[in-house]
């Protein structure tokens, strides 16, 4: 080989040496540190003390249960309680709700429905009476109501009404038909004892009315008449 090959093999060498020199760990840039801010640090200590306030109430409301009396099946207005119609179960309750609580079971049963009790629910005093739901006095007499006569206000035991005598057809011409001596509209006081629900098809509603003993078959004649017609009365019975 000649020494002109010899020098340009090592000049070649010697830059290939130099190229491929391995370099050395790169330092990562210096990143500075975020600075705190006070106030998100104190909202997040606030919103994990609320959560913690939250759970704690939750715990204490599952921990402080209480047995209440509840309906198992369905009881219609004025029938008596038995115990076959009534159950327990363990629920939370608000003070402000008023339930018949399990050690007193024994004390509602024997008692009438004031109003129609459906399964599941929770009984509260207001819903049992020991009262005849028709008094000493009084009559009862079923009413059937059109849906056109069927108040938009749901009727409710206890609900008072007046019983009203108006003109038969035809019977208008005089002016006197359904009305007294003195030109004042023949009424009859009385109170929903209870409401059926809406016929299938036809739509009528059959409201129980109590009474009084004198005005029971007075009333029971405007029915078959067509002549008698059902209005509320104002809550103060005004």
């Amino acid at each position: 080989m000649s020494k002109t090959k010899e020098r340009t093999g090592a000049a070649t060498a010697n830059n290939v040496s130099t190229q491929g020199q391995v370099v050395g760990p790169v330092a990562p840039p210096r990143v500075s540190a975020r600075r705190r801010r006070p106030g998100v640090i104190a909202l997040s200590l606030a919103l994990i003390a609320a959560g913690g306030a939250g759970v704690a109430v939750l715990l204490l409301q599952v921990g402080n249960r209480t047995e209440v009396v509840t309906v198992v099946r369905d009881v219609q207005v004025g029938q008596v309680l038995t115990e076959q119609d009534l159950g327990r179960a363990s629920m939370a309750l608000d003070p402000a709700v008023k339930a018949v609580r399990a050690d007193s079971l024994k004390s509602v049963v024997g008692k009438r429905a004031a109003v129609e009790l459906k399964p599941g629910s929770m009984l509260s005093p207001s819903q049992v009476t020991r009262d005849s739901l028709v008094k000493s006095g009084e009559q009862l007499v079923p009413i059937g109501l059109k849906p056109e006569q069927v108040p938009a206000t749901a009727l409710v035991s206890g609900q008072k009404v007046r019983l009203v005598h108006v003109p038969a057809q035809g019977a208008g011409d005089t002016g006197q038909a359904g009305k007294q001596s003195d030109g004042s509209q023949e009424t009859i006081a009385g109170r929903v004892v209870k409401a059926s629900q809406a016929a299938p098809g036809t739509g009528v509603v059959v409201v129980d009315v109590a009474t009084a003993a004198k005005d029971g078959p007075t009333a029971a004649a405007w029915l078959s008449a067509g002549t008698l017609r059902m209005v509320l009365d104002a809550p103060d019975g005004n």
